[in-house]
């Protein structure tokens, strides 16, 4: 049997066209969010338009892991509603296209797009974070070679301040003289004919290494100068590196690969809850891109709510389903690192509930029945009617009523219900004045009576005095 090629490159165009539109837009929102922390950084570093956009590379596949899953659904979602809302769907099913046959190219892009999210998360978000943490160390050491200047007292390193007579080609300084106040109430003095400054990238720090030279120290009053042929002077670099609470110049987990959490885990004498948080990262990279995968084939049923009489309720319903599903994913996650739940099944049990309801809504809407049964729909209706339309029926009943009673004190007459067969009226008090015959009413006992009404016996005398007052 030949595959219906035609069908799945007209399912597979309607779904990718509103899974890239649904990216840009939010991109640009998680990008929008990123950039203010980022301008401190940029701001405080001095970082220029070439160095700001390999920044924002680094922290660009982090912002994918979140991005791709919802435009993949959102792009499923908007396919679908376009195709019922066009008749399109109905066209199919005369023809003898089922769901099902529509299936595979939904599946083929969904496997594609989650795979490219599989990617991003256990390949190109550990890289780009450790490159994050190398640029920053470069930027960091950038702004200090920028800093030390000839006959300039420099602050680039903090409380070690530099001063440098002169400086040749290959960066090596003559005349240095620096003081440093680390831990101290008075400083190290060292003066040296030479010197320069080596980096270290893998201990994030820089050394300054002197040549020819004395160190001057001052304990109360007692004094102390040592002469040195070449002295070291090490400094840990500490530049503003936090983007939204997370020190990217770190090594922590999220910059490690899936063989470097394994293996960390599984060290002898490492603390059960680290090994605990190590293997949930591992795991979550892992689990990610297969929510992916079941979000993007929720979407199908989702799409085709829309129709003739009904909204297009897909896009809320999946963002309800999306936010609900990231809110079980964090509960179970947190039940995995405090050990109530084995790790791996609380990482992976999100995925399971919601493959399971995935299947649960895909057969129902299959055979044309309604996306939540009428057992619960029925439920829900009656808990809402009993805990919300009644008490508000009550409520704005009360409150037309008072309201009628301050219109009619305002107007200064009596509100009077008659009976069009009898030709009586009633007024407030008597019994026959809420029953169902007394249908017409009357501002007043003066608008009765010139409608050929007269008062029942009951009423009689109220409405003597009052025509009296």
């Amino acid at each position: 049997m030949r595959l219906p090629l035609l069908l799945y490159s007209y399912i597979a165009a309607e779904l990718l066209a509103p899974f890239f539109a649904s990216f840009l837009i939010l991109y640009g929102v998680f990008f929008l969010v990123r950039l203010i922390p980022l301008l401190e950084i940029v701001l405080d570093l001095g970082i220029g338009f070439t160095d700001f956009i390999r920044l924002f590379a680094y922290i660009f596949p982090h912002m994918l892991l979140y991005v791709i899953p919802m435009a993949s659904m959102t792009g499923v979602i908007i396919g679908f509603t376009r195709l019922t809302n066009e008749r399109e769907m109905l066209a199919f099913k005369t023809c003898g296209i089922s769901l099902r046959r529509m299936l595979p190219p939904v599946l083929l892009l969904a496997t594609a797009i989650s795979l490219l999210t599989g990617y991003f998360s256990v390949r190109l978000i550990p890289a780009g974070e450790i490159a994050m943490r190398q640029l920053m160390y470069q930027l960091a050491k950038e702004k200090i070679d920028k800093g030390i200047k000839e006959k300039k007292f420099t602050e680039a390193l903090g409380e070690v301040v530099v001063y440098v007579d002169k400086t040749d080609q290959n960066d090596r300084w003559s005349g240095v003289y620096v003081s440093d106040m680390r831990g101290r109430q008075q400083p190290i003095i060292i003066m040296a004919k030479r010197g320069h400054m080596q980096a270290d990238i893998s201990r994030m720090a820089v050394t300054i290494v002197l040549e020819d030279g004395t160190l001057h120290t001052t304990d109360d009053v007692d004094g102390q100068i040592v002469h040195f042929r070449l002295y070291q002077l090490q400094i840990p670099l500490q530049p503003p590196t936090r983007i939204d609470g997370d020190d990217v110049t770190k090594l922590s987990k999220s910059s490690m690969s899936q063989e470097q959490l394994l293996t960390a885990a599984s060290q002898p004498d490492v603390n059960p809850q680290d090994a605990i948080t190590f293997m949930t990262e591992y795991h979550h990279r892992l689990a990610m891109p297969a929510g992916c995968l079941i979000l993007s084939l929720l979407g199908i049923p989702l799409g085709l709510q829309a129709g003739l009489g009904r909204r297009a309720v897909g896009l809320p319903l999946g963002l309800a389903f999306f936010v609900l599903y990231y809110i079980i994913a964090t509960m179970f996650q947190v039940m995995g690192e405090d050990r109530s739940l084995p790790v791996a099944v609380a990482m992976w049990l999100p995925n399971l509930i919601f493959s399971v309801l995935t299947l649960f809504i895909f057969r129902r809407v299959e055979r044309e029945r309604p996306l939540i049964p009428e057992f619960f729909t029925s439920m829900l209706n009656q808990i809402v009617e009993v805990l919300l339309l009644n008490p508000w029926k009550r409520l704005t009943h009360r409150w037309k009523g008072k309201r009628g009673t301050i219109r009619r004190r305002h107007a200064g007459g009596l509100l009077v219900h008659a009976d069009p067969d009898s030709g009586l009226f009633h007024l407030p008090g008597c019994r026959q004045y809420q029953q169902r015959r007394s249908s017409l009413e009357f501002r007043d006992v003066q608008l009765a009576r010139k409608a050929g009404f007269r008062p029942c016996p009951v009423c009689q005398a109220a409405v003597k005095q009052h025509e009296v007052l």
